[in-house]
C-alpha cells in the first residue's frame, strides 16, 4: 500500500469539528438497533466506523444519508442541530454517502449519473456539453480515465467505485461516508483509491470509513469509534493494535484467527474427472475426501467458480464427470446434484443465495422444501421448528424466524445461507468466498462450522480470493491457472509464494507438481494473485 504518513493527519487541535451525533437512538420491531450512539468528525480526517455485522454502522450511515430518522437523540453539524429527513437535506448539508451497492443507473452515462437530477442546463434543455465537460473535470480529480460518454454497465468495479466518488464532489461533499468502499477492489485499486481519500482529507473533506480488512485502519485512518451490540464501546488511535480492536469489537480475545481442525479422513464424497468446458476450464480432475477441507486457490479468471457451478450442475460442461459416493451425475442438472448431497453457497449471497423479501424461515426451507410437501401440502410446523432449531444452532442474530433477510447483517445472512444446507443433510458443501463482507468475529464463527462439518464426516470445496483464508483453513490446496489445475500442496506445503507461483504459471498445462521449484513472487504479482474476483462482474 501507499504510504499512510505521505500527508499530514489531522490533529486534535488544529481540527474544526463538522459532525457530531449525540445519544442517538433507533429502534425497530423487536430490535435496538442503536442506543445511546456518539461520534465525531473533524475536518481533514478519516475516522474509522468499526464493528460486528449488526453492530450498527449501517443504521447510524442511513441515519446520517436521511434513509432513517433517530427515535432520540441528535445530530449536529457545524455545531447546528440538522434536521435529516431525506436524501435532498443530507445533499444540502454536505453529505454524501457510498454505499456497498452502488447507487448507479447502468444504461445512463458516466456523465449523466454523475449529475442526475442536477442536469446544467440551457434555455430550458440539458447543456449535454457543459455536464460532460464538468463530469470529465471532476474524473480527472479522482484519477480515473475514462469517458464521460461511457455507459456505466460498461465499467468495472474499480471505475464504478470512482464514478461514485467523482458524483460525492460534484455535490460539494464536506462528509464522505464510504461503507466497505475495498470490499471488491484488487490490492492495486485500493492503493490507488487511498491516495484519493489522502488527498480529499487534504483538502478538508471528514471522511468517515467503514471497513473489515483492520490492516486498513492504520495505513488509513486518525480515530476509530467501534460500535458494539448497537452501542459505541470506545474510541481510539488508529494506531491501537489489532488484537485489541477486535476484542473492543467482538467483546472477547480472538486468540486463533483460523481455528482448523483436522480429523482423520474418510472415503472420497466428490470425485471430479477431467471436467472440459472449451474456452472456461479444461481437464479439471480432483477429489475431496470425507473430513477434509480442500481450497481452491487461483487468479481473477482462473475458471474457479466456473468449476464449482459446473459441479454443483448450475452451468453446463462439454466433457468429464462428477461423481457423488460413487454415484454418478448427470450434467447440468441442480436437482441431482441436490439429491445426491451437493450443497453450493455461492459467492453473491444476496443475488444468487437469499430471497431477501422472505423470511429467515423461509430461505432455511429452501432446499427442504420438496421433501416436506405431502400431497401437495407443505408441513409448515415442521419446517418452522426444523428453522428454528438450525438458526439457534448456528447462533443467528434476529428478531425472530420470521424475520425478513434483508434486514439481517451480512455475517447472519451468511448463516443462514450455510443453514438452509445443513437442513438438507448435505455431504458435500461448496464455499464460494464465504467470508466475503463479513467481520472478523463471524468469520471465525463460520470456521468452526466447518470444523463441525467436516468432524461430522462431511467434505467441503472452498475457493476463496482470500489467500491467508487459504491456507489457515485448507487440508490441501489446489491452485488454478488458466482453467487448470496447475498443482497441488498439502497443508505443511503450502505458503504464500508457493500458492503465487504456481497460480502465475503460464504452463499450466504441464500441470506443475507440488515439488515444482518456486520463484520468490514480486510485490505486483502478490497484489495481482490476491485481488479476488471483483473485475469478472459475476
Amino acid at each position: 500500500m501507499s504510504n499512510p504518513d505521505e500527508l499530514p493527519r489531522t490533529t486534535e487541535s488544529a481540527a474544526a469539528e463538522l459532525l457530531r451525533i449525540e445519544g442517538i437512538r433507533k429502534t425497530f420491531p423487536g430490535v435496538v438497533a442503536l442506543d445511546s450512539v456518539d461520534f465525531d468528525l473533524r475536518r481533514g480526517e478519516v475516522h474509522v466506523l468499526l464493528g460486528e455485522n449488526g453492530a450498527g454502522k449501517s443504521t447510524l450511515i442511513k441515519m446520517l444519508s436521511g434513509a432513517y430518522r433517530p427515535d432520540s437523540g441528535r445530530i449536529l453539524v457545524d455545531g447546528k442541530e440538522a434536521r435529516i429527513h431525506g436524501a435532498q437535506d443530507a445533499e444540502r448539508l454536505g453529505i454524501a454517502t457510498i454505499y456497498q451497492e452502488f447507487n448507479l443507473v447502468p444504461d445512463l452515462t458516466v456523465a449523466e449519473n454523475i449529475f442526475l437530477g442536477r442536469q446544467p442546463r440551457r434555455f430550458g434543455m440539458i447543456d449535454r456539453k457543459a455536464m460532460e465537460s464538468a463530469a470529465e473535470e471532476l474524473l480527472k480529480r479522482v484519477g480515473v480515465r475514462v469517458s464521460p460518454r461511457a455507459k456505466v454497465r460498461e465499467l468495472g468495479i474499480a471505475r464504478l467505485q470512482m464514478v461514485e466518488i467523482a458524483k460525492a464532489l460534484s455535490l460539494q461533499a464536506r462528509v464522505l461516508i464510504m461503507d466497505e468502499p475495498t470490499a471488491v477492489l484488487t490490492s492495486e485499486e485500493v492503493d490507488k483509491l487511498f491516495a484519493i481519500v489522502r488527498q480529499l482529507r487534504a483538502d478538508g473533506v471528514g471522511v468517515v470509513f467503514i471497513t473489515h480488512h483492520l490492516e486498513e485502519i492504520a495505513a488509513l485512518g486518525d480515530r476509530v469509534t467501534v460500535l458494539r451490540d448497537g452501542r459505541s464501546v470506545d474510541q481510539v488511535p488508529a494506531s491501537t493494535a489489532e488484537d485489541e480492536l477486535v476484542r473492543l469489537m467482538v467483546g472477547r480475545s480472538i486468540e486463533q484467527q483460523y481455528p482448523r481442525e483436522r480429523p482423520d479422513t474418510g472415503p472420497a464424497l466428490l470425485t471430479v474427472d477431467g471436467l472440459t468446458r472449451d474456452g472456461v476450464f479444461h481437464d479439471v480432475s480432483f477429489e475431496v475426501r470425507a473430513g477434509e477441507v480442500v481450497g481452491l486457490a487461483g487468479l481473477v479468471g482462473a475458471g474457479r467458480t466456473e468449476v464449482a457451478r459446473a459441479v454443483f450442475g448450475a452451468d453446463p460442461y462439454d466433457k468429464g464427470s462428477v461423481d457423488v459416493r460413487g454415484q454418478r451425475l448427470p450434467r447440468h442438472d441442480v436437482i441431482a446434484a441436490m439429491g445426491a448431497g451437493i450443497g453450493l453457497v455461492p459467492e453473491d449471497r444476496k443475488g444468487q443465495g437469499l430471497l431477501l423479501d422472505a423470511s429467515v424461515q423461509e430461505n432455511l426451507g429452501l432446499v427442504t422444501l420438496r421433501s416436506a410437501t405431502r400431497s401437495g401440502f407443505v408441513d409448515l410446523k415442521g419446517q418452522r421448528a426444523a428453522a428454528a432449531g438450525i438458526a439457534e444452532q448456528l447462533g443467528v442474530r434476529m428478531a425472530g424466524i420470521g424475520q425478513h433477510v434483508r434486514t439481517l447483517s451480512g455475517g447472519n445472512q451468511q448463516k443462514v445461507v450455510i443453514g438452509k444446507w445443513l437442513l438438507a443433510d448435505t455431504k458435500v458443501l461448496i464455499l464460494d468466498e464465504p467470508t466475503r463482507g463479513i467481520d472478523v468475529g463471524a468469520k471465525v464463527e463460520i470456521y468452526q462450522l466447518i470444523n463441525e462439518l467436516t468432524a461430522a464426516g462431511h467434505a467441503v470445496l472452498m475457493i476463496s480470493s482470500d489467500l491467508p483464508e487459504v491456507l489457515g483453513m485448507s487440508d490441501r490446496v489446489l491452485v488454478m491457472a488458466q482453467g487448470r489445475i496447475a498443482g497441488e500442496l498439502a497443508a505443511d506445503d503450502a505458503t504464500q509464494d508457493a500458492v503465487m507461483a504456481l497460480a502465475v504459471s503460464t504452463a499450466a498445462a504441464d500441470t506443475p507438481t507440488a515439488d515444482t521449484p518456486t520463484a520468490h513472487t514480486s510485490a505486483a504479482t502478490q497484489n495481482e494473485a490476491t485481488e479476488g474476483k471483483a473485475s469478472r462482474g459475476h
